[in-house]
């Protein structure tokens, strides 16, 4: 008896972790992210992501740039899913950065996980010229 119950446990184990492990293989994925100060304290904001879109139930569509303390700074609504064309990148010139601002985080969101909880950090001290790109690891 004691063989079976142990069986059962490994057996519902394994399952949880292929459970959870699928739910985050199909979360959006921010690969790059490209920031070039257009003037005083805006930036336009280029984004490279990838996510296994399926169709309108199931694709990425937003991802922001927010602050260290979660302040929303700029957003880019992806209109439709692009499940032919991966990964891809859009840009949006309405990105707001403070002068002094040291970090940003781009967030990537998709319409059954949310927002992924792996976002990009760009610190801003790396620009050279108004220009800063980070690639992720």
């Amino acid at each position: 008896m004691k063989k079976i119950v142990k069986q059962y446990v490994l057996a519902a184990f394994t399952a949880s972790l292929l459970v959870a492990n699928s739910v985050y293989a199909n979360e959006v994925e921010i690969l790059a992210a490209d920031l070039r100060n257009s003037s005083g304290d805006w930036w336009t904001t280029n984004v490279t992501i990838q996510h296994k879109d399926t169709g309108w139930e199931h694709y990425a569509d937003s991802w922001r740039v927010v602050d260290k303390t979660g302040n929303l700074l700029g957003n880019r609504v992806l209109h439709h899913p692009h499940v032919g064309e991966q990964p891809f990148t859009r840009g949006t010139a309405d990105v707001k950065i403070p002068k002094g601002t040291v970090v940003v985080y781009i967030e990537a969101h998709d319409t059954v996980h949310g927002w992924s909880p792996n976002r990009l950090k760009i610190d801003m001290t790396r620009a050279i010229k108004g220009y800063v790109r980070v690639n992720a690891n």
